[in-house]
């Protein structure tokens, strides 16, 4: 691969373009950032008042000892998955078509589980002692409860989040060298320190070829196991509702699905937001409205089969929990099978939609939102209703837990405000390692004619 600006002008003109996103601020960038900090500043006034007041603050009650924070913590680790379908998966079948939106969806990775990870430690109530969770020496002769469904969270999420970012990080180092090239001053250093030295040698790319694939296949069963972690908080009891075998995969299923919603929404904005349609083209958005339209089918499959088998059995107190959920939240279940199966499956069947920008956002955002919706449905419910009629209860959010909501959606949106300014959001070496690879000679007679394959 040609790494020279000088001797190649239109490879200049493109790794400008790619890297447009870490111009100079404007004024829009500086007011979007503020009030982004102002949502994060408000949730965490409303965290301080929960930890100086006490739980009461919050809607979470008896019977309902799970509410929103759980809600959240389950959806947005469920969005973590984005970066493990569209760059890990597709990076080892050798879908080409990935490399413009692998960087982004990495990137959603690293943040959405940043993000998850601290509604557990937000739900503790007694937040001050969160490292009982953790197994360290200690002079009490404590350790943690190694059956407690907090301790399997806190495992696994701090692992995703090292494994997520490693593989985030391996995957630029090409990059930050190319960025550290373009810079001066302390901005040189600072990317000096972070590209290990890189300077595109054999070896150099043969290492990386091989790590990069390496963590992939490593990180693949990680995210696999994460959610399937999550899914074993409510399927070990015996609440109705949740004791169910197939709550695992079912899970991981929902998971994939709005990671992959995410990550077109997020490819939308950043196209339009950093001016990428060169290189965020319409087969990108294709390729992800059928990957979409898979993995909704294999939800909906998962789901009415635990309908079926529900039907089929015919447990009374199981039954019973099904009439409440369809008699007291029917609106949701509708909005749950709307956004999630009816909506996706008849409109991304047609090419034109999936290719069509404005359609594929409306799609993935009632995809998020049908999404969140099952999220509440799997928890609040059956909590509420469970087989023992004298603690029957319901659940309201209080302001608290929709101010600390709303700063998660913020403090996500902020982190990726400063990491597409700071770091390259395209993966640039990956982009033309795929023209370059595309572009090639073709011999007609005793001359050589430059050819371009351009996907469409």
């Amino acid at each position: 691969m040609s790494t020279s600006a000088e001797l190649h002008p239109a490879i200049a003109g493109k790794n400008a373009a790619m890297l447009s996103s870490m111009e100079p601020p404007r004024w829009r960038w500086y007011l979007l950032a503020f009030v982004l900090g102002a949502v994060v500043a408000f949730g965490l006034y409303a965290f301080t008042v929960q930890v100086t007041t006490g739980m009461g603050v919050t809607g979470i009650n008896l019977p309902v000892m799970w509410g929103f924070y759980i809600v959240n913590f389950v959806f947005w680790v469920g969005l973590s998955h984005s970066g493990t379908m569209v760059s890990a998966i597709l990076r080892l079948s050798h879908a080409t078509w990935r490399r413009p939106i692998l960087r982004g969806a990495e990137a959603m990775t690293v943040f959405s589980i940043t993000v998850g990870g601290l509604f557990p430690l937000i739900h503790l109530g007694r937040n001050w002692v969160f490292y009982y969770m953790l197994p360290y020496p200690n002079q009490y002769g404590l350790w943690p409860n190694f059956r407690s469904p907090l301790l399997w969270d806190m495992m696994a999420i701090n692992t995703y989040i090292l494994g997520s970012t490693i593989f985030l990080y391996v995957g630029m180092l090409p990059d930050l060298a190319l960025v550290r090239d373009r810079s001066q001053g302390r901005r040189r250093l600072f990317y000096a320190l972070l590209s290990l030295g890189w300077r595109g040698t054999a070896h150099q790319w043969r290492l990386f070829a091989r790590a990069s694939t390496m963590l992939a296949a490593l990180i693949i069963p990680v995210a696999v196991s994460v959610h399937s972690i999550v899914a074993w908080d409510f399927a070990v009891t015996l609440v109705p509702g949740w004791h169910s075998t197939i709550f695992a995969p079912y899970f991981v299923i929902g998971a994939i699905t709005s990671g992959v919603a995410a990550v077109i929404t997020l490819m939308i904005v950043i196209r339009k937001a950093f001016r990428l349609e060169e290189f965020l083209l319409p087969l990108h958005f294709d390729n992800m409205g059928k990957l979409l339209l898979a993995v909704t089918l294999l939800w909906s499959y998962f789901y009415f089969a635990e309908v079926l088998t529900l039907w089929y059995a015919h447990e009374p107190i199981e039954w019973e929990m099904f009439r409440y959920m369809a008699e007291r939240y029917g609106w949701l279940l509708f909005l749950m099978i709307l956004g999630n199966t009816l909506l996706p499956i008849s409109l991304l069947t047609f090419r034109r939609i999936r290719r069509s920008i404005p359609a594929m956002l409306g799609i993935t955002l009632m995809v998020n939102v049908a999404m969140f919706t099952e999220r509440f449905l799997i928890v609040v419910p059956p909590l509420s209703h469970k087989n023992i009629p004298f603690v029957w209860g319901s659940y309201t959010p209080s302001w608290v837990e929709l101010s600390v909501m709303a700063a998660a959606f913020a403090g996500f949106g902020l982190l990726y405000l400063l990491f597409a300014k700071f770091f390259p959001i395209v993966a640039v070496t990956d982009v033309r390692e795929q023209e370059e690879t595309l572009a090639g000679e073709r011999r007609l007679g005793r001359t050589r004619l430059e050819t371009m394959a351009r996907e469409e």
